[in-house]
């Protein structure tokens, strides 16, 4: 039976949910190594800080794939695990910047770094159900439409996140400079609306998406029920290591194209673990002239702690990092307009190689912009006095985001069909492992190169990524694409 075609309407329902988790995720991404500095880690530590995060997505993707796979109730197959994780990644949010409150009972570190555990955890209970609902309710000649609308959702969400601690100091006139072991007011209320937000737009796709009966989904990809149904009833009554055991059997026998991708997957999500960890100490030093010593919890201790002055130009520094991730986020909601036609025309792995090449340059001319001398923006919102540097920052972001957008929707798009429908779930979740290694690998060695080659140098450490990034866009042409399912 072949898959009836969706509505625009329809393929943005699917993904609207996804729009929330990104705010969430644009929070993060920007505010993390903020929070955590506020709260006490040395800057070459926060790698190792940050390995809580993909950590927390190798554990639970491939579980919450797996387990949406063989999940039918009368939520649906997928949707149960988005609304579960939505709750608890809102909840996480609210606690987070509040680390400081804890101090009675807890060391804020300590706790801060549990509860971003946690959020990232439900983050991704939430995250990956999104990639495989596309797969499940669009047909293979929308695919490259269904996840390049999924990246244009993601990266709104990722402007709206990005901009929200700016906004609240610039026009609701919220304090962005934090008091000694305190988050700054900025940047705790952003959390607040953020989570709102969250739960609200996965609300609105539980409740306007109906996923296919199993009879259905199963005459839709080609498969049949009654051997489906069989198939599932023998899963269930195996032990835990029978079950663990056709795990392993499943990652052995993944797609050749799997493995293909994952080393075009390193380099990119090394090089994005780099910007996210770095990004704000990188601006501060090389374009605010914070000096290095600033980072550095022994030293501020020496000093008393830290003068005014170098507080509000971190502050304003964070901040601004947020609008550098808005202007790449929005570059990358810009190419992905255009980014499914590119790839009917020219191929996707054309598109997918100069998009990585982009990013990669971008990191590196980081380096270049340096000016100190300040200058008044205005950013019709509201009128800013910042370095020159600064603002010619934005030029870079061209090309990160054009690389964001081609890494949120190229590989999932270049792998769909290769993927058996009846363990698309899995797969996409086994498929983490290839975003989830390199930043491991990133998080466990980036702190040392910081450290002892660059000297805690963050710009350095950006120029780094920009290399690997190149690295990715030349592996691009190693990957093989197929369109042929895989049974077993």
């Amino acid at each position: 039976m072949k898959q009836p075609k969706l509505s625009f309407w329809q393929i943005w329902n699917l993904s609207f949910g996804f729009l929330g988790v990104q705010i969430g995720f644009a929070l993060q991404n920007g505010n993390v190594s903020r929070i955590l500095s506020d709260l006490g880690a040395d800057l070459s530590s926060l790698s190792l800080f940050w390995l809580a995060a993909p950590i927390m997505g190798l554990l639970v993707q491939p579980i919450v794939g797996a387990a949406s796979d063989r999940t039918w109730n009368k939520l649906g197959r997928r949707l149960p695990y988005m609304l579960g994780g939505a709750v608890v990644a809102a909840a996480a949010m609210m606690l987070l910047p509040n680390a400081s409150m804890v101090v009675a009972f807890i060391p804020p570190m300590l706790f801060g770094l549990v509860i971003f555990a946690i959020k990232d955890a439900a983050f991704n209970v939430t995250f990956q159900p999104f990639r495989s609902l596309v797969s499940d309710m669009v047909p293979p000649e929308q695919r490259n439409i269904g996840y390049s609308v999924q990246t244009l959702l993601i990266n709104i969400g990722a402007v709206f996140g990005s901009i929200l601690p700016f906004v609240l100091t610039n026009v609701v006139g919220l304090e962005n400079a934090s008091k000694a072991g305190e988050v700054a007011p900025s940047v705790i209320w952003a959390f607040y609306i953020g989570a709102t937000v969250l739960l609200g737009s996965v609300l609105w796709t539980v409740f306007r998406t109906k996923e296919y009966a199993p009879a259905q989904y199963y005459a839709y990809k080609g498969l049949d029920a009654e051997a489906q149904t069989l198939a599932e009833q023998v899963r269930k009554s195996r032990s835990l290591g029978e079950k663990l055991s056709d795990f392993w059997q499943t990652m052995l026998s993944m797609p050749r194209i799997m493995k293909q991708l994952a080393l075009v997957q390193f380099f990119s999500w090394f090089a994005l673990f780099i910007m996210w960890t770095y990004f704000p100490a990188a601006i501060a030093q090389n374009t605010w002239g914070v000096g290095v010593e600033w980072y550095d919890g022994s030293y501020i201790a020496q000093m008393g702690g830290v003068p005014a002055h170098i507080a509000a130009a971190k502050g304003a520094a964070g901040d601004w990092v947020g609008i550098l991730y808005a202007g790449y986020s929005l570059f990358a909601v810009l190419f992905s307009l255009v980014m499914a036609k590119l790839a009917n025309l020219f191929g996707r792995k054309l598109v997918y190689s100069f998009s990585l090449l982009a990013g990669g340059l971008g990191y590196i001319s980081f380096v270049l912009f340096t000016d100190p001398s300040m200058t008044h923006v205005n950013l019709l919102i509201t009128e800013v006095e910042i370095p020159k540097g600064a603002l010619g920052l934005m030029l870079p972001m061209i090309g990160v985001g054009i690389a964001w957008a081609a890494i949120l929707a190229m590989p999932y798009a270049i792998l769909a069909g290769a993927l058996p429908p009846e363990k698309t779930g899995v797969y996409m979740g086994i498929f983490n492992f290839t975003i989830a290694a390199p930043q491991i690998v990133s998080g466990l060695i980036a702190g040392w190169i910081l450290g002892s080659v660059f000297q805690n140098q963050a710009v350095y450490i950006v120029m780094l990524a920009g290399a690997a990034m190149v690295l990715g866009a030349l592996s691009v042409w190693l990957v093989k694409e197929q369109d042929v399912t895989v049974t077993e």
